[in-house]
């Protein structure tokens, strides 16, 4: 009976050590995930478009320029410090999609205002970035000429 057991707590201890290491590797992507979305919203707060524009998904048609002019246009910048990202929950998909809720704080319009959302961000070149829309629609950033415009009565 004896000999049964060591074998026993040999295949335990090494179960708990390889569940221990498949835990540790989710929460070093969470981390990861969040911690280049900080890094985004840091490069968008300081004014670096042309570093924020690698760190956007799904840039499609806009050049860097058109991208550029959009953002600076923006009414809305990311808050500094703690009002930047708060109340964080991470849920990594795959290897290369995650989604990301938090609460925003954007400077502009005379106060900071804060934001709560669901961002998909996608890990492209070892970087989780947010998608072209999530950002547009976070900074409030209009498309160059577009307005509301009336609705036009026909006599």
């Amino acid at each position: 009976m004896k000999r049964l057991i060591l074998p026993f707590m040999i295949l335990f201890i090494l179960l708990l050590n390889i569940q221990a290491y498949a835990s540790k590797s989710a929460d070093v992507s969470e981390s990861e995930v969040k911690r280049d979305f900080e890094e985004t919203l840091d490069l968008w707060r300081s004014s670096d478009y042309s570093s924020l524009y690698g760190r956007v998904a799904a840039i499609g048609h806009d050049t860097e320029e058109g991208f550029t002019a959009r953002m600076k246009s923006a009414p809305l910048k990311p808050s500094c410090c703690w009002e930047k990202l708060q109340n964080v929950s991470v849920s990594v998909q795959s290897e290369k999609k995650a989604i990301l809720k938090g609460k925003v704080g954007l400077d502009g319009n005379g106060g900071t205002e804060y934001k709560t959302k669901a961002f998909k961000l996608t890990k492209e070149d070892g970087v989780w970035k947010i998608s072209k829309s999530d950002l547009y629609a976070l900074a409030e950033a209009k498309k160059k000429g577009s307005r509301k415009r009336g609705k036009v009565k026909r006599l």
